[in-house]
């Protein structure tokens, strides 16, 4: 069959072949990337926005100069392009209109195709560049915080949790220095909007071996509103979510853990003579011989006194 009909594309050099192979899926994918639109018209506000939630995503960022006239709610291809020809999982769409002003997109793909989005309204907008406390190191992990009960009882906000989530943690660490957790970042739900802050972690003597952290805002500091939404079915979600079974730990026969993380285990053993048990060597603890189920006639229960009688009657 003819490759190019099964859409399998046929490398002619070495490079193009690494290439290809870096897009391959993987047992272990590397870390997601975002793709930063701007759209046919935007605000200075929105510019800003994408620049300073750009440096949030280093080195994982593509950040797109030109201007792309784009309507993701009505037609996702263009998006789904360029997230392919830049390999990039995510992105993130700005524009401006009189009907939409100050309008943010954030969504995912899968197999690059649009898993979710979700349109945002930009109310109030501080920059990065406002606030005088540093910015965060190029490849430090952020602490993600979330606070107010829509994101746990609104289907929308759970899914945009899980979209920040997938956003902002970066690359997947077994361990963590304490240095490397430089900035917090906060979303806050009330009334259908997200307050998004971010703040500088500052380490200070505490006279111990543990410091005193203090929080100082960095920015950028947005107010968001929910508008439109395009979220995927929970089918499509789990087979999103589905991991390798190369991938999954082996489950260990008779290991457990507890609540409290310690290791248990259980051991299986035959069923144990007692009677062979070796014990300590004292008159307590002496074996006995059994007794025997068939008494004479002068047995031991016969006593001696019963026999001086029988000689006195004779």
């Amino acid at each position: 069959m003819d490759m190019q009909n099964q859409g399998i594309v046929k490398p002619k050099t070495q490079r193009a072949k690494r290439a290809l192979e870096t897009k391959a899926p993987k047992l272990v994918e590397n870390t997601k990337s975002a793709l930063f639109i701007r759209g046919g018209h935007t605000s200075e506000t929105v510019t800003q926005a994408l620049k300073d939630l750009s440096v949030f995503k280093k080195p994982e960022a593509v950040v797109l100069r030109r201007k792309n006239i784009l309507r993701p709610f009505e037609d996702a291809t263009s998006v789904e392009f360029l997230g392919q020809k830049s390999d990039c999982s995510l992105f993130v769409f700005g524009s401006h209109s009189k009907k939409r002003p100050h309008n943010l997109v954030i969504g995912r793909m899968y197999d690059f195709h649009v898993l979710d989005m979700v349109e945002l309204g930009i109310e109030n907008f501080t920059s990065l560049s406002s606030f005088k406390s540093g910015s965060c190191a190029l490849g430090s992990k952020p602490c993600l915080v979330f606070a107010g009960d829509q994101f746990e009882t609104e289907v929308e906000f759970i899914r945009l949790k899980n979209i920040f989530i997938d956003f902002f943690r970066g690359q997947e660490l077994k361990k963590l220095a304490l240095d490397g957790v430089d900035h917090v970042i906060t979303f806050t739900a009330a009334e259908g909007r997200v307050y998004f802050r971010v703040f500088q972690v500052i380490l200070k003597k505490s006279g111990c071996k543990t410091p005193r952290v203090e929080l100082e805002e960095m920015g950028p500091r947005l107010d968001l509103v929910m508008r439109r939404s395009h979220l995927s079915s929970d089918s499509l979600l789990k087979q999103a979510c589905k991991k390798p079974a190369a991938v999954k730990p082996k489950k260990v026969k008779n290991v457990s853990r507890d609540s409290f993380g310690s290791k248990l285990g259980r051991v299986h053993m035959k069923r144990q003579d007692f009677t062979q048990l070796q014990t300590r060597k004292m008159k307590g603890l002496k074996r006995t011989k059994p007794h025997s189920s068939t008494r004479n006639k002068d047995g031991p229960h016969t006593t001696k006194r019963a026999k001086l009688d029988s000689t006195a009657s004779s």
